[in-house]
């Protein structure tokens, strides 16, 4: 910490470890041995579905980015310039995901046929508007949730060991639990330097407990046991007939 107080990083490290023990619950639960092998099968397809959208928001942002740089924007061209850097280190990784899910014994359709869940939605879609409508700094409060919750350096090898799954079916957990360090460092590091003014600090603090929440529901839904189907003319789970 410095004479001036602690960093905007700092800040915003302190405000996610206040707030994230309700994810880490939920996390430890997914991962449970019990069963694990068809909860593997629905996160790697859950992960697809938020991991596709990586490289299509980061490319948003870039777009805005380098458009607000010309209108002399000053965090602008530093955004730009990371968001180019990290549009080629997450490049490929939804195809990671495919590989995965056809190596656990599932089909590729099961990612890329059913309609997202409305929690995927909510996790991805709030930063499309927030880019599109905001500014796209408020991105950095997304990535920072997705990096910062990583898998774990050890659970690749618990999930091997209690699934039976090949290495192949693993990629996606090994390579994330090597990589997503680094890049919270780069995007740490990042934050340090852009001139952000208090208001833009708390958009990112926003987009960043926003998308926490979101993947807290997420782990929450994932973990839960595989629900027996209605019975014909049964009624819906909710008012709207959806699941949350």
């Amino acid at each position: 910490m410095s004479a001036a107080g602690p960093s905007s990083s700092a800040r915003l490290r302190v405000t996610l470890g206040l707030l994230d023990a309700e994810l880490l619950h939920a996390m430890g639960h997914m991962w449970r041995e019990e069963d694990l092998l068809p909860r593997y099968r629905r996160y790697l397809c859950a992960m697809h579905a938020v991991v596709r959208a990586s490289v299509p928001l980061m490319e948003r942002a870039l777009e805005r980015s380098v458009r607000l740089d010309v209108c002399g924007d000053p965090l602008a061209g530093p955004l730009a310039a990371y968001l180019r850097e990290h549009i080629r280190e997450e490049a490929g990784h939804d195809v990671w995901l495919l590989e995965d899910i056809r190596a656990a014994g599932s089909l590729p359709a099961d990612a890329l046929a059913p309609m997202p869940a409305p929690v995927v939605a909510a996790l991805a879609g709030s930063q499309y508007y927030w880019i599109e409508h905001h500014h796209p700094v408020a991105l950095l409060g997304y990535i920072a949730v997705l990096e910062g919750y990583a898998p774990a350096a050890d659970l690749t090898s618990r999930i091997a060991r209690t699934t039976g799954l090949p290495d192949t079916a693993l990629r996606t957990v090994r390579e994330h639990a090597a990589l997503d360090t680094g890049h919270l460092d780069e995007l740490y590091a990042l934050l340090d330097r852009l001139p952000l003014t208090r208001g833009q600090e708390s958009d990112v603090t926003v987009s960043a407990l926003h998308s926490l929440d979101a993947l807290t529901r997420l782990f929450v839904r994932l973990g839960r046991s595989a629900a027996a189907p209605l019975p014909r003319r049964a009624g819906p789970l909710s008012p709207t007939g959806v699941t949350p």
